[in-house]
């Protein structure tokens, strides 16, 4: 008996202490919320040279709808204002939390543009490594490979456009991470065969990427013939330089390409001229009911055609019956043939 007098003793000390630290807790908590926040702090990460949004940007954002600072604790919605600031597009993630001194802790995350994209409508944006499109910033203009001639600026996106953007990512990444690169690279353009072209910033030549895999084995094949033929020849020998294919480089001298066009361009106008068919003379073409028009042959020999010969009239003019008196009648005149001259005769002297 006495036993259980104990225990229900220590049974009832033990709600009896739950109790009041619920008491306790719900009075502290009560307390807090009657407490002002009393100031602001923020930190923004992931922007290592340049800051698209910065802490003035954030607080304007916070306070839209008052000041922060000074407002009751309890009247804060820290998620929705985590949402508020996330709905800024260069935000990839915010975090926010109450300190012990009732300082607002905000956490911003901002997002890192890999490449500046221009697309064929002359529109222009950034893009990020999760390929998402950011818009520029009045603030500044990141330092990010250019790619020039993206086929489509439409909201959503094709497949082919999309995948396109992602090897845009990719490409525009490796180049950034790679100083040499960056600092050689003026811009890489976007071929109709979703290709790439690098434009060097030394040299005169275009360097034909092709797609975005094996870019390191691309890159060490360029770097490995600038080091080699470069020091050789000279900076500007080769006008195109093509390192799409394993194991070697394709390196065009200047003016061969040209070359090359002007005896395609000349075959192919050879091939068009000896497959016009030859028309004789005075052959008649005609077609429901229009007048028949002659086709003349062309003459290979003389560009110029040959002017018409009026002709001669001739009268037959009377014989006379002596051979050395022939007269040849032409018109109305009459013209005397003319002699032969007797060789002269040899005169022989006596000398004395």
């Amino acid at each position: 008996m006495k036993y259980r007098w104990k225990k229900i003793l220590i049974l009832t000390l033990w709600l009896l202490a739950g109790a009041g630290t619920i008491v306790l807790l719900g009075a502290a908590m009560v307390r807090k919320n009657q407490k002002k926040c009393m100031d602001l702090r923020i930190e923004i990460t992931g922007a290592e040279k340049h800051m698209f949004i910065d802490e003035k940007d954030v607080s304007d954002i916070l306070n839209q709808g008052g000041a922060v600072t000074g407002r009751p604790i309890s009247a804060l919605n820290l998620r929705a204002m985590e949402s508020l600031v996330e709905k800024n597009p260069w935000v990839r993630n915010a975090e926010m939390f109450l300190d012990n001194q009732q300082v607002l802790q905000v956490r911003i995350e901002e997002r890192q543009p890999v490449a500046r994209v221009f697309t064929v409508a002359g529109q222009s944006f950034y893009l990020d490594s999760a390929a998402l499109r950011l818009p520029l910033s009045d603030k500044l203009s990141a330092r990010v490979p250019m790619f020039t001639g993206f086929p489509s600026d439409k909201a959503i996106l094709s497949k082919p456009d999309s995948a396109l953007l992602r090897d845009v990512v990719k490409l525009g990444q490796y180049v950034l991470a790679d100083s040499f690169w960056m600092a050689q690279t003026a811009q890489l353009a976007i071929t109709p065969q979703a290709h790439f072209e690098l434009v060097p910033v030394l040299g005169d030549q275009l360097v034909s990427l092709g797609d975005a895999e094996d870019l390191d084995g691309k890159f060490k094949r360029l770097y490995t013939f600038y080091k080699k033929a470069w020091l050789q020849n000279g900076i500007n020998t080769y006008e195109k330089l093509d390192v799409q294919y394993s194991n070697q480089v394709v390196a065009i001298r200047r003016g061969t390409a040209k070359a090359l066009a002007d005896s395609a361009r000349a075959k192919e106008i050879m091939n068009g001229l000896a497959a016009v068919p030859v028309v004789p003379d005075g052959v008649a073409m005609a077609g429901n009911g229009q007048a028949a028009a002659t086709v003349a042959r062309l003459d290979s020999a003389s560009e110029h055609p040959k002017k018409a010969q009026t002709p001669v009239r001739q009268t037959a003019a009377p014989l006379s019956n002596k051979a050395d008196k022939k007269t040849l009648s032409i018109g109305n005149k009459q013209q005397q043939p003319k002699q032969a001259k007797s060789p002269p005769k040899a005169v022989m002297t006596k000398r004395t």
